[in-house]
C-alpha cells in the first residue's frame, strides 16, 4: 500500500504536499510520502485551501461536504479526509 494515502472506514485519507500559484491544477505525482498537487490558487486568506477541496472534490466524484480538511490549514503539507468515494487513490497517479 502507498504511504501517501489509507483508507479508514468509508474514508480515504489523504497526505498531500500542495504548491499553490501554479498554472493550472494538477497531480504532479509523488513527492517523499506525499502526493504532490498544484494548485492554480493562490495561498491567501484561505483560497488555496478551497481550491484544494474543490478539486479533490472533482477528483474523487464527491460533493465538497465530503471533503475535509485534517491538518496543514497554514501549510504546504497537508492531510485531507474524502467520505463516500469508491475511486481508488492510486488511479490519481496513473493520471499524472
Amino acid at each position: 500500500m502507498a504511504a501517501w494515502y489509507r483508507r479508514q472506514g468509508e474514508s480515504v485519507i489523504l497526505t498531500l504536499h500542495v504548491q499553490p500559484g501554479a498554472k493550472h491544477s494538477n497531480i504532479s505525482g509523488l513527492h517523499g510520502e506525499a502526493l504532490k498537487i498544484r494548485l492554480a490558487a493562490p495561498p491567501i486568506e484561505g483560497r488555496a485551501n478551497e481550491a484544494l477541496l474543490k478539486y479533490l472534490a472533482e477528483l474523487f466524484d464527491v460533493p465538497v461536504r465530503q471533503v475535509e480538511l485534517k491538518q496543514g490549514a497554514q501549510s504546504r503539507h497537508k492531510v485531507v479526509a474524502i467520505s463516500g468515494s469508491t475511486r481508488d487513490p492510486q488511479d490519481l497517479l496513473q493520471e499524472s
